[in-house]
């Protein structure tokens, strides 16, 4: 499976800036003013609704990728053993003729697979940023909200007290806002990047 790609700095100021992804749970405790806060980016995209659509999305475009792959390689078994039960009937510069053939072909269809693979590679990195951009001004609002100077991600925190996490409360807000911005089709921000044609 692709690995989890995710672009950020390990400082949120709360004019600009992007977390990076951790992993960490913490129970909701009651919040309080600080000029440092700290947020798990990582919990926030799996256990917000936004980050759960594009994570779907994106898996649904790996296994039909994964499903393409192995027909293709189905397919060249096959085309390979059709090849091998040929050779006693041709001579030894057609075999290798068609051999040759047949490598040049298995090369070209690697390579365009390991382009599918590297597009949707960076798909998910564009669409990890795409999130990272949407919610970074409910950080900064709940940072104001604070009193806070900056937002740190946690992962790159030694030691913190858990009234100065925000991660739950940034969870909550966001699916609050995705549940009011929702379109007619149900569809909630931020809105997926065009998926690359050969990707499909």
């Amino acid at each position: 499976m692709l690995r989890h790609i995710f672009l950020g700095a390990a400082v949120l100021a709360l004019s600009f800036g992007v977390p990076k992804y951790a992993n960490a749970q913490e129970e909701v405790r009651q919040p309080i003013s600080s000029p440092i806060l700290v947020v798990d980016s990582d919990r926030v995209f799996r256990a917000s609704g936004a980050g759960k659509q594009i994570n779907a999305d994106l898996e649904k475009q790996l296994q039909t990728l994964v499903s393409e792959n192995r027909r293709i390689e189905a397919e060249l078994i096959a085309e390979e053993l059709a090849l091998t039960e040929q050779r006693p009937d041709l001579t030894v510069s057609e075999f290798r003729e068609l051999a040759d053939a047949f490598d040049v072909k298995v090369q070209a269809i690697r390579q365009d697979q390991d382009a599918k693979q590297r597009e949707l590679q960076q798909l998910r990195a564009t669409q990890d940023q795409t999130f990272l951009d949407s919610i970074a001004p409910i950080l900064t609002q709940i940072g104001r909200e604070r009193g806070a100077l900056a937002i740190l991600e946690r992962r790159s925190v030694l030691l913190s007290a858990g009234n100065i996490d925000i991660t739950d409360e940034a969870i909550q807000r966001i699916n609050d806002l995705a549940e009011n911005t929702a379109n007619p089709d149900g569809q909630t921000l931020p809105e997926p990047v065009e998926t690359p044609e050969n990707v499909q």
